[in-house]
């Protein structure tokens, strides 16, 4: 048995809680939210802290720190989950979903995820103070 089908988010070690990462970058792309409706719209814009490249955060600790607006998932109440991506490991198993077979936990790497296309190293831009975000609004194709 794998330990994200036996335990709770909450009952994971920090090591398995950040496992659960596919790097697909996501959660790290600018959101705006419609205040009137509250949906969540993601854009192609990454955060500045982000390799595009290789979808990890390049101050991963210190992050918090240097972009205040940076959610630690972690911290989050899973109420607030509902702004994650839906092919995010944290918010299919709150909700009670398996992870994907594309998933690096399932296949050992992240092969499968970047041939679905999961990741954002393809399309994602970096931010800057000339962009309009509501420019950059995208649809999720998966």
């Amino acid at each position: 048995m794998t330990f994200w089908t036996s335990k709770k988010l909450t009952e994971m070690t920090p090591e398995e809680w950040e496992s659960l990462c596919d790097h697909c970058g996501k959660c790290c792309l600018h959101k705006l939210e419609d205040e009137e409706t509250g949906e969540i719209f993601f854009t192609d814009v990454a955060c500045k802290l982000l390799k595009i490249n290789t979808c990890q955060c390049s101050h991963y600790s210190q992050r918090n720190a240097l972009v205040p607006e940076c959610l630690n998932i972690r911290t989050m109440d899973t109420a607030q989950y509902e702004w994650l991506p839906s092919t995010c490991a944290y918010r299919l198993l709150n909700d009670n979903q398996p992870l994907p077979t594309w998933h690096p936990l399932i296949k050992g790497n992240t092969k499968a995820m970047k041939k679905k296309g999961v990741s954002i190293s393809n399309y994602a831009i970096s931010e800057s103070p000339k962009l309009d975000l509501e420019d950059h609004i995208i649809d999720w194709i998966i």
